[in-house]
């Protein structure tokens, strides 16, 4: 799968998401200024984390509106994989490529530390390398990850099974002591209707070697890698 990195001013994951991304497919993905907008042949476009734009009006909302997003737009028209991570989830949800929101967390603290997620399904292309139920550890960094969407929506995300990850305790069970920025209904990441467009809110890619300190994450790149 050929990848690329979109880069907007402030995002600081970009390197960390190009080595997660190398590791799996041995290919050095394409790294994208948010002012350019031909997307070429790139099968995965990746919305990294970090503070796109300082994060200065609202999260994700000024880079919603960076020419490239125009192309990401095409991209996902044309059936084309996205990824989005952290600050790359808000822009999805701002640019109206994921619905819901991302709030300040609930506690009004900046999260640092490691979370554990479950797979609710195994049947895409970002997570066809775990089982269903699996859980597995993730690092969270974030003050606005706080995923909230009205009842409507998050009734059809359940019943759609566009609910890609809840944050679990170790043993896989929901807890509010696992929800750490208050979600809604424990969601950690969701998928578009047609299941090529994910958002998540922690670091997989924190955790792919290792020398990081696990590869808890590496099966999600492993799977891009050999879709």
């Amino acid at each position: 799968m050929k990848a690329g990195i979109v880069v907007f001013p402030g995002i600081n994951r970009e390197r960390d998401m190009a080595i997660a991304l190398k590791n799996s497919s041995g290919h050095a993905p394409r790294m994208i200024w948010h002012k350019e907008t031909d997307l070429g042949d790139l099968d995965l476009v990746v919305l990294p984390g970090g503070f796109a734009f300082g994060d200065y009006l609202r999260c994700g909302a000024m880079a919603a509106h960076s020419p490239v997003m125009r192309a990401v737009h095409d991209h996902a028209s044309r059936g084309g994989y996205i990824l989005g991570v952290c600050n790359g989830f808000q822009i999805l949800t701002e640019a109206d490529l994921l619905p819901g929101a991302l709030l300040r967390n609930a506690s009004l603290r900046f999260l640092s530390m490691d979370c554990h997620l479950r797979v609710e399904r195994r049947d895409t292309v970002f997570t066809s390398r775990f089982q269903t139920g699996t859980t597995f550890r993730a690092v969270m960094a974030h003050g606005d990850g706080n995923y909230f969407a009205d009842g409507a929506t998050l009734d059809r995300l359940e019943q759609e099974g566009l609910v890609a990850f809840r944050y679990v305790n170790s043993a896989g069970n929901i807890e509010p002591e696992a929800n750490l920025n208050g979600s809604a209904r424990s969601i950690a990441g969701i998928f578009s209707p047609n299941r090529r467009v994910l958002g998540l809110m922690p670091h997989p890619e924190d955790l792919v070697d290792p020398l990081m300190g696990g590869t808890d994450g590496k099966p999600l790149f492993d799977a891009l890698a050999a879709a």
